[in-house]
């Protein structure tokens, strides 16, 4: 199930809610009672190689499916 970063706009506290993507934009109460919190947009990066695995050999790699 997505999480969704939310704020409260009372208090400014951020939080995560999991729920239904067809429920995203539904309303959220914050942990102090605060209604009308926004969700926010929630911004990741990631880093690093990935490198695929070279076949050889086998049927895959080794030219025995022709």
């Amino acid at each position: 199930m997505p999480r969704y970063d939310f704020r409260c706009p009372t208090c400014d506290e951020t939080f995560e809610v999991s729920r239904p993507m067809a429920e995203s934009d539904a309303p959220v109460t914050c942990s102090r009672g605060h209604e009308g919190a926004k969700r926010q947009l929630a911004v990741f990066a990631a880093t690093g190689v990935a490198s695929a695995p070279v076949a050889s050999g086998g049927c895959c790699g080794g030219g025995c499916c022709s």
